[in-house]
């Protein structure tokens, strides 16, 4: 079966650069396509720090799901554009703090849908579910998202490295509140966005993800920007930052060459 066939047949788009699959191809993974690695290397020609980005957010990432679960006690997690699956995947760092621990894993690209199925079929404290982060009603009415978790107690809600793909037109910071007010006091919510303070920056990666991706794709912001998500919430320690300073395990992480753009955000509890 050739690359149109399984387009056709699986729903996914082998023609158009995929998000997440150019993400799987900067962590090394092998769901992705020659459309996603070329469109990489176009990228890199003009922010060429992108894969140790890419790396150290998926660090932060892993960091921030342990604290919660090893200091917060958070044991159900929905992880919103979680992406393919890669190695230590949310459900494997909070399994470990719990074998309890329940994770929904959130995306709208199919192929992460039947990636995620195909490994997550004997895990039954784990599902995904293809939906838009943005249709906050399919998500909560999800069947799998219903029988997970339980609304009742905290509950972990990821954003990580995502909402520079909605679009202002969407108001991503209006998706958060409606998610947000459908969580119960107590939980946490783990934001990041792409952001850079040079113009030309912004306005080049923005310009070529959303023709690349033909339009699915929002604006890489300005840090000022983000922390417009985090209003109404409690913000803990260390603040608001670069990911890499977001309590740091270790100084192995991979080291951006260069500082055009950076992830921003943080972990805050809704009071």
């Amino acid at each position: 079966m050739g690359e149109d066939e399984v387009a056709v047949a699986g729903g996914v788009d082998v023609n158009t650069p995929s998000v997440a699959r150019m993400y799987d191809y900067y962590l090394g993974g092998k769901d992705n396509y020659e459309v996603d690695r070329q469109a990489v290397e176009e990228l890199d020609k003009v922010v060429p720090s992108t894969r140790p980005l890419a790396v150290n957010n998926r660090r932060f990432l892993q960091r921030a799901v342990r604290v919660l679960a090893e200091d917060y006690g958070v044991r159900q997690f929905l992880d919103h554009g979680s992406g393919l699956p890669t190695q230590d995947n949310v459900h494997q760092v909070a399994q470990r703090v719990d074998p309890e621990a329940r994770v929904v894993y959130v995306d709208n690209d199919p192929i992460v849908l039947a990636h995620g199925r195909a490994l997550l079929e004997e895990n039954t404290n784990t599902a995904v579910i293809q939906a838009d982060l943005r249709d906050t009603e399919e998500i909560f009415a999800s069947p799998d998202v219903r029988r997970l978790i339980d609304l009742s107690q905290p509950v972990g809600a990821l954003f990580v490295s995502v909402m520079h793909c909605i679009p202002d037109s969407s108001d991503p910071a209006g998706v958060l509140r409606g998610i947000i007010e459908r969580l119960p006091s107590g939980s946490f919510l783990v934001i990041n966005q792409l952001v850079s303070e040079d113009k030309a920056t912004r306005d080049f990666v923005t310009d070529f993800m959303a023709k690349a991706t033909g339009d699915r794709w929002g604006r890489v912001r300005q840090a000022h920007e983000v922390e417009r998500y985090f209003d109404g919430l409690e913000i803990l320690e260390p603040g608001l930052g670069e990911i890499n300073d977001w309590r740091p395990d270790s100084e192995l992480g991979p080291r951006q060459l260069t500082d055009e753009w950076y992830e921003f955000g943080g972990v805050a509890r809704k009071p």
